[in-house]
């Protein structure tokens, strides 16, 4: 997956954030701070969400690259997309359901003890653990995200892409926590059903390129060469 992707899904789809984690950005720390410290505390706090993005994004990268060394790639990018395909469309009832497991809610559980503690101290290492920990938190978006990084095959290439993606929703982000805004429930509504449209729209590019019809740059043609490994043509120059 091209990281410009990445970048825009983060950008767009931060305005889902505002509604989710706009409070969160506004109750930080270190609000009475002057103009200069309450900007690097804030920059910190978003940063603190990418390296927890890259991170995830490297783990999910690691596994598609074991499947892609596997011989998989193809079928890599089609299951991807049929599971962000499904978080999309998956009633949230059962949704909660599948992803809702005991040793998952037990470390949620530890993350936002910590996290109050950290609340009560305003200083630089204390806002990037904050945002740290608030990239573990459950997210729709982040989890269509990461099942995007994995497509990219490589350990380098899911950190790329969730690292472009965390920097994509920083500018809002950082807006929030400076002008306090709030999406009113109309606007909230029209995003909640903008978000959906990118996933579906990444979904789909994800399985043209694991279905490997030829069309150049969105569905390369993907052959094994004599040692076993994967050749991609990806402009489908017709030269030999």
């Amino acid at each position: 997956m091209e990281l410009w992707t990445a970048f825009i899904f983060g950008l767009l789809g931060s305005l889902h954030c505002i509604g989710m984690c706009g409070p969160i950005a506004i109750a930080l720390p270190g609000g009475q701070s002057s103009r200069l410290k309450f900007s690097l505390s804030r920059l910190l706090y978003n940063l603190g969400r990418v390296v927890t993005y890259g991170i995830l994004g490297a783990f999910c990268g690691w596994i598609g690259q074991t499947i892609k060394i596997a011989g998989y790639q193809a079928t890599l990018s089609v299951i991807s997309g049929v599971l962000i395909l499904l978080m999309i469309f998956l009633p949230s009832k059962f949704a909660g359901r599948f992803i809702k497991f005991n040793f998952y809610s037990l470390i949620i559980a530890n993350i936002k003890s910590y996290w109050g503690k950290l609340f009560k101290n305003s200083s630089y290492t204390s806002l990037l653990f904050i945002g740290f920990l608030n990239g573990f938190l459950p997210c729709g978006l982040v989890y269509i995200a990461l099942a995007a990084s994995a497509s990219t095959g490589t350990t380098v290439g899911g950190l790329l892409y969730m690292s472009m993606f965390g920097l994509g929703t920083i500018p809002i982000m950082f807006a929030v926590s400076f002008l306090g805004l709030f999406v009113n429930l109309s606007l909230k509504r029209f995003i909640n059903r903008l978000i959906p449209v990118g996933g579906i729209v990444i979904a789909v590019l994800i399985i043209l390129r694991g279905l490997s019809l030829g069309i150049p740059y969105i569905s390369p043609e993907i052959k094994i060469d004599e040692t076993g490994k994967q050749q991609v043509n990806c402009c489908n120059t017709g030269k030999k």
